[in-house]
């Protein structure tokens, strides 16, 4: 099978680099299985031979693994990677191991038994194919989707073949001789496997697979590859005590086994001893120290957790922290007299520190160089960094590291100190160039925080202006009625009549006065005791209170008696009373403001009409009901409209609006009639 295969890739020419790597592979696994048919024959065929060529198939297989995943036995190009530390490790064990299978090859017997001297290197048998399943792991895990669709099913081949290799050293390892049935079955099993890769070559038609490693799962993988190799030696070596420890053998063999298992949990869940693997993977094994993708994420999903300002200060530091294996750090943040406070710190606090000014040595060379500062740099060559003095507080901490500036762009908003990494990092270029990115990534999270709490204070003032202004509103309203009694008074002083409706009018100005108190004691959007309502009698009463010398007159055309609704009795007289004045307003002294109250489909509707200069449709739509806005100049607050249609809406009512420019406007208010049964 793997002949055939081997004559396939020779009718497709070998046009690729892949396509050579494979060949070479079936040509050697070819002489394998032939040296393994030749021996089952009958024919002799030397042990270290068969070893031999085991060994070289999988050095093969390894190559043509690597350079699936993209690395490169030379420089190559910029988007290549070279041969990982590791890879070179594994090679050089291989050529151990080919070295030792000629001078001393594992000795099988008739019954396929195993010598004692085979047992150490049964134990290389078992390591090889641990390694090459790595690498069909990491070439699957790491294929994008269409990628896995072509190379899947050699994965399943090539990894049945370490599969089952590993088995049958294992066992042999465990029970101190080859299985019979385990060792003839190999070549059925090759055989198996040799059509899945086929497929996978028919896939790819000719294209180089290229798949991108995730250095989150180089590290995972490494790391549980070396508890492996740990566990295999801690194995061997407790296999040891057993059987040369004497009596104390099993007791010895026990206690080695618990303190060489917690000793390994202890090294996995130390987070010196991970940042140490971390950047020994990124130094040796990547042409770049990060995997910009996954730190990137990180980062966002930190600072976008926050929800107010001191998470965000967290937040902040935890990001750029992590990122470098930083236990901790400060955040320094500019205040309003333009100087430099702690606003937070985690694992990294320092007693006596004050403020840093803004023009001081530190923060000038940090606004104007934007660099990163090392600490420890500093401390051993003050000339790496002209013109710059670091205080006091910063030198005498011992656990300080690094200061990195915060932009954004109307400049240094603030800068972090760092404490030190647990492991044993030496900072390059792409480790300033990745903290100064971050560090302008944080200061924009931060500027916005800033930003977003001085539109909340913006807010709250706009609130407490707009309550002021519908406070105004009322008191002008209420002010104008009073200003109406005085007025008349120096006509009507000797009329009782007079006289009694001035003592009502005042009485009811001291009434609305003590609700608007209610109201600004509790809440104003909180509605008044709503009640059955006579809107005749309401609206007779607001054109009374609204007959007022040099202002159009109001004057009730039509009015259905008996119309009643149910809601607020002052508020909807006030609102009436304001539609009234605006129309006034906007009449001619002489002219007259007409008013109706008719019944349509069971709603009452008010109708109040001018014949003012009246208002165009641009106007209603877009400045009629815009708070604030006002055309009376001083004398407006340009709420009235606004509140009149939004208190008419609330209670489930219309307002409309007919306005032609000259002719003048018709003011429409609906609400639904009180059924005689409701309260």
């Amino acid at each position: 099978m793997f002949t055939i295969l081997a004559l396939l890739l020779v009718i497709r020419r070998l046009r690729t680099t892949d396509a050579a790597l494979l060949f070479a592979v079936a040509v050697l696994a070819a002489a394998l299985f032939y040296g393994h048919a030749y021996a089952a024959s009958g024919g002799y065929v030397p042990a270290g031979l068969i070893q031999g060529l085991e060994v070289t198939r999988n050095a093969a297989l390894f190559t043509y693994l690597f350079w699936l995943l993209g690395y490169r036995f030379d420089e190559g190009p910029d988007n290549e990677r070279r041969l990982p530390l590791l890879g070179v490790v594994l090679y050089i064990f291989a050529a151990l191991m080919l070295g030792a299978s000629i001078a001393s090859p594992m000795e099988i017997s008739g019954k396929l038994g195993l010598t004692a001297a085979a047992e150490f290197s049964l134990l290389g048998f078992v390591l090889l194919p641990v390694a090459g399943l790595v690498l069909v792991e990491q070439l699957f895990r790491n294929a994008n989707p269409e990628q896995r669709w072509a190379i899947k099913f050699m994965c399943l081949g090539i990894g049945g073949l370490f599969v089952y290799d590993f088995y049958i050293y294992a066992d042999a390892l465990l029970f101190k001789r080859i299985d019979p049935a385990l060792w003839s079955a190999r070549g059925l099993v090759g055989a198996m496997v040799v059509p899945l890769i086929g497929i996978s070559l028919a896939r790819t038609q000719d294209a180089e697979t290229r798949v991108f490693v995730s250095k989150r799962v180089v590290f995972h993988t490494a790391t549980l590859m070396g508890a492996g190799i740990y566990l295999l030696m801690m194995a061997g070596a407790g296999y040891y005590i057993r059987n040369f420890g004497g009596t104390w053998g099993v007791a010895l063999q026990t206690a080695f086994f618990f303190g060489a298992g917690l000793l390994l949990l202890v090294l996995i869940f130390s987070g010196q001893v991970r940042a140490n693997i971390k950047f020994f993977l990124n130094k040796h094994f990547f042409g770049y120290k990060y995997d910009y993708r996954e730190e990137w994420h990180k980062l966002i999903g930190i600072l976008s957790e926050a929800r107010q300002a001191s998470e965000l200060h967290q937040a902040v530091i935890k990001g750029v922290a992590d990122i470098v294996e930083s236990t901790g750090g400060q955040l320094w943040l500019k205040g309003d007299d333009d100087s430099y406070a702690l606003a937070a710190a985690t694992n990294l606090t320092v007693d006596g520190v004050g403020e840093e000014a803004a023009d001081g040595s530190m923060a000038r060379f940090l606004s104007e160089n934007e660099l990163i500062i090392d600490i420890d740099e500093y401390r051993g060559s003050p000339k790496a960094y002209p013109g710059l003095a670091l205080p006091t507080w910063l030198l005498e901490e011992p656990r300080a590291w690094l200061v990195i500036p915060l932009f954004h762009p109307q400049g240094m908003l603030g800068f972090l100190v760092l404490a030190k990494s647990r492991g044993y990092l030496t900072l390059n270029w792409e480790d300033m160039d990745l903290l100064k990115t971050v560090g302008r990534q944080a200061g924009s999270y931060l500027a916005l925080l800033e930003v977003s709490e001085a539109l909340a204070d913006a807010r709250q003032f706009e609130t407490f202006n707009r309550l002021s202004a519908y406070v105004v509103h009322d008191l002008k309203n209420l002010s104008a009625q009073l200003s109406l009694v005085v007025v008349n008074a120096r006509k009507h002083m000797d009329n009782p009549e007079f006289v009694k409706d001035a003592v009502q009018t005042v009485d009811n100005a001291v009434t609305k006065m003590n609700r608007l108190l209610d109201q600004l004691r509790k809440d104003r959007r909180e509605v008044g005791p709503r009640e059955r309502v006579d809107l005749g009698a309401v609206l007779q009463a607001v054109a009374t209170q609204r007959t007022v010398d040099g202002k159009a007159r109001p004057r009730i055309e039509e009015i259905v008696a008996g119309l009643q609704v149910v809601a607020e009795r002052e508020r909807l007289a006030t609102i009436l009373g304001h539609l009234i004045q605006n129309a006034q307003e906007a009449s001619r002294a002489d002219d007259e403001v007409l008013l109706g109250l008719k019944c349509e489909e069971e709603r009452a509707v008010i109708e109040i009409r001018d014949h003012g200069q009246g208002m165009d449709a641009d106007f209603i739509r877009t400045k009629l009901f815009r708070p604030f806005y006002t055309t009376k100049g001083n004398a407006g607050m340009g709420i009235g409209a606004y509140e009149a249609r939004e208190y008419i809406r609330s209670q489930g009512g219309e307002f409309h609006v007919e306005s032609v420019p000259g002719q003048g406007t018709v003011f429409r208010i609906g609400l639904d009639v009180a059924p005689p049964s409701q309260p």
